[in-house]
């Protein structure tokens, strides 16, 4: 089992390091590097990228992937610059791993660094009534969690109101159980079980559809995932849930990408991808502010 192990996180450990080694260039924007966000442990800090002028710029809190126990906050291209040009301001987020913690405590990071952007925001141009959660692979599943169970934003100071969006990027883990249940690749189940166990009500708990519910202010979401049959599943599931609960969401499909290539282009010119997020960030943007 941990040769195993070995395999599957050095496989995965590929997939975030190919889908992005180096950051762009800065271009000019106001940066932050590497700011502690809470004092929980030397991983939860956080980078921003802000347009270079202006105030009230709306704020987009970037959850990375790396199957809930590795990962990096710098392992990105061009989604800081081409964000900032887009007139938004990119906060990248660290936070602990598995096994030194649990989901609650990779949620209760998400939540904290929500509340700090939110508490600082003015300090970069940023808007602290205007901030999207969005995060990709694993960081899809905290993100859709701490904007669906709202006991991590609550601790945090904050409830789900703080919040105008999620954007779930080519995410799997949004029903735990089903994921568990229905996985074809042992070692896919033995993943999701390392990370989350046996116990059927502790997967309940860790997945997202399971919070979702009417009048209790989840923002609205937009789901993009690619043509593998466990992230379409769960994306178009948890879509379903959102809209029976109220919630607006928005289900966008790109069968051509795959789950390395829909995060590596994030932001590049002409990306399909990159064009629904800045769609959706641009008309809840707007809605917020009206």
């Amino acid at each position: 089992m941990t040769r195993f192990r070995s395999i599957v996180c050095a496989a995965l450990w590929l997939v975030v390091v190919t889908g992005g080694l180096a950051r762009a260039g800065d271009g000019g924007a106001r940066v932050r590097r590497d700011v502690a966000y809470s004092d929980a442990g030397p991983t939860t800090k956080l980078n921003v990228d802000a347009p270079a002028e202006g105030d009230g710029h709306p704020i987009v809190v970037w959850i990375h992937g790396g199957a809930w126990r590795f990962g990096d906050k710098d392992f990105i291209q061009g989604q800081p610059a081409a964000f900032t040009k887009r007139g938004y301001v990119w906060v990248g987020v660290e936070y602990r791993f598995v096994p030194q913690v649990t989901y609650k405590e990779q949620a209760g990071d998400v939540a904290r660094a929500v509340r700090w952007a939110r508490d600082h925001a003015k300090e970069f141009g940023g808007d602290p009534e205007r901030i999207f959660l969005m995060g990709h692979s694993a960081g899809a599943h905290l993100a859709a969690l701490t904007a669906t169970d709202e006991r991590y934003l609550k601790d945090a100071g904050l409830d789900l109101g703080a919040l105008s969006g999620a954007i779930l990027v080519d995410g799997a883990g949004y029903d735990v159980p089903r994921q568990v249940r229905e996985s074809v690749m042992p070692r896919i189940r033995a993943m999701y079980t390392g990370v989350f166990g046996e116990d059927l009500k502790i997967q309940q708990d860790a997945s997202p559809i399971a919070h979702v519910a009417g009048g209790k202010g989840v923002p609205p979401f937009l789901l993009l995932h690619v043509g593998r049959a466990d992230s379409r599943a769960q994306s178009g599931a948890l879509a379903a849930r959102l809209r029976e609960a109220g919630v607006a969401a928005t289900l966008a499909p790109f069968p051509s990408k795959t789950h390395m290539t829909i995060n590596r282009e994030m932001g590049q010119a002409g990306d399909k991808p990159t064009q629904a997020v800045f769609d959706f960030l641009d008309a809840r943007s707007k809605a917020r502010r009206e």
